[in-house]
């Protein structure tokens, strides 16, 4: 029960306990202009105008179901079936939050289950957990599962710098005071073959994107024998919407796949909160973050699932869990899973190749516009880097307002050498019209 001061004396003394003279002073952090009641705050509203006035706010926001748009670099507009937001607006799942107890939480159970022989099945590895925050901090636990296969005698990861920047960037923080050594990315140059040559006995892993940021599909054929002769992993951030189509990491014999679940069936909603998915080979299972859901039976021989893995500090001793930050995005995996589901291999598949093609039919009709410049001799997948004429910043500022476009992305701000190089994305949501309404656009601006 919590108390309540009614008089003076009590509140004087409850004051004097904590060390203070008055409410005030507890305030006193606070600059004086932003204290109560100096603050000026409007009239209060009532529920419909308060409504009225957020509705009209809200019609100031660029949103995707006015604009076009063109900007990926990770996070990607999708179509999103109806039945996604149908299952997981169910209040069984809404509400539900870790299932300890087996016997009450088997929908749950299953639903992560069926989620992980997905994740198992697309990225053609062996073992899926569920999950981590985004496609950053599990890009970040699989170094932190690489140093940990290496039992603190590998201390050196090499890192291409087409991987995300923002996933490079968690890596270095997950690691800071740890004594590794990241390297490989710090020249954009870098090609695959260099980087596979960093790999000495020294190196936890190898860290490689596929499709990498700039949208460019390497072919991974041999790095694997290559990084494993040195006793190092291979780690593979991937795009899910592109394994639809190309062969997935577990073909190359990669060690680890992860990336950002955002594009299966999760909106892009204002930056999160996204889905990271994280598959190994069973080898590594053990030295895996998050938890693990099998599959078994009980006393009567009926089907059930069971978390058979979690190494959580929350479930075991924190001297042995594999990663004291690492969570379950519940909702966001159902989400993922129903997509999935509802797509199936051949949906996810046409949605690969609407990407794939759409994205080619631009970049082959912007390279041609004067001014502009697109390598087509890389094979990519559904972003491509576009070279223009002026500041990048110039010209969405002018696609926004003068089009109603959103432009690709500003790619100086993480490649200062990449000045005047935008990231254009083309998913099965742009339309040719779309696609030929940014060509023509792009064509004007320098007309």
């Amino acid at each position: 029960m919590t108390y309540v001061p009614h008089t003076d004396a009590d509140r004087r003394a409850m004051l004097a306990r904590i060390g203070v003279e008055s409410v005030e002073d507890l305030f006193g952090d606070v600059p004086t202009g932003y204290r109560f009641p100096g603050l000026d705050l409007p009239e209060p509203l009532s529920e419909l105008e308060v409504m009225a006035e957020l509705r009209e706010a809200s019609e100031a926001n660029a949103d995707l179901q006015h604009n076009a748009c063109f900007l990926g670099a990770g996070a990607y507009h999708h179509f999103v079936p109806s039945v996604v937001d149908h299952v997981i607006s169910r209040s069984e799942f809404y509400t539900a939050y870790t299932p300890y107890q087996p016997e009450i939480s088997q929908g749950t159970l299953q639903t992560i289950f069926e989620y992980q022989t997905m994740i198992c099945e697309l990225t053609g590895m062996e073992v899926s957990n569920a999950s981590h925050y985004d496609g950053a901090t599990a890009l970040a636990e699989a170094v932190i599962m690489a140093l940990s296969v290496g039992r603190g005698r590998r201390t050196k990861v090499v890192m291409a710098p087409s991987v995300h920047p923002e996933y490079r960037a968690t890596a270095r923080t997950y690691v800071q005071g740890a004594g590794v050594q990241v390297v490989g990315d710090d020249r954009l140059e870098n090609d695959l073959q260099a980087l596979v040559e960093m790999v000495d006995d020294d190196t936890a892993c190898l860290v490689v994107q596929y499709p990498d940021f700039f949208g460019r599909i390497r072919d991974l054929t041999g790095v694997a024998d290559a990084v494993h002769a040195r006793g190092a992993l291979l780690a593979v951030a991937c795009n899910p919407i592109a394994l639809g189509l190309l062969k997935p990491p577990g073909a190359f014999d990669a060690d680890i796949a992860l990336g950002e679940g955002q594009p299966l069936g999760i909106p892009l909603s204002f930056g999160g909160p996204y889905l990271g998915f994280f598959a190994c080979k069973e080898q590594y299972v053990r030295r895996m973050a998050g938890r693990l859901v099998g599959e078994t039976v009980d006393l009567d021989g009926t089907r059930g699932y069971v978390l058979t893995l979690s190494t959580r500090e929350q479930h075991i001793r924190r001297q042995r869990a594999t990663s004291n930050i690492c969570t379950n995005q519940g909702l966001n995996v159902l989400a993922a899973a129903t997509y999935l589901a509802g797509m199936g291999r051949c949906g996810l598949s046409q949605v690969a190749k609407l990407c794939y093609h759409r994205a080619h039919y631009a970049a082959e009709a912007i390279s041609v516009l004067d001014g502009y410049t697109v390598d087509l001799s890389l094979p990519f997948f559904h972003e491509f880097v576009v070279g223009c004429p002026r500041p990048v910043r110039e010209i969405n500022e002018i696609l926004l307002d003068e089009y109603g476009i959103i432009g690709g992305y500003d790619l100086a701000r993480d490649y200062p050498e990449l000045e005047n190089q935008m990231l254009v994305c083309v998913t099965e949501m742009n339309s040719a019209d779309e696609i030929d309404a940014l060509v023509q656009a792009l064509e004007e601006l320098d007309s």
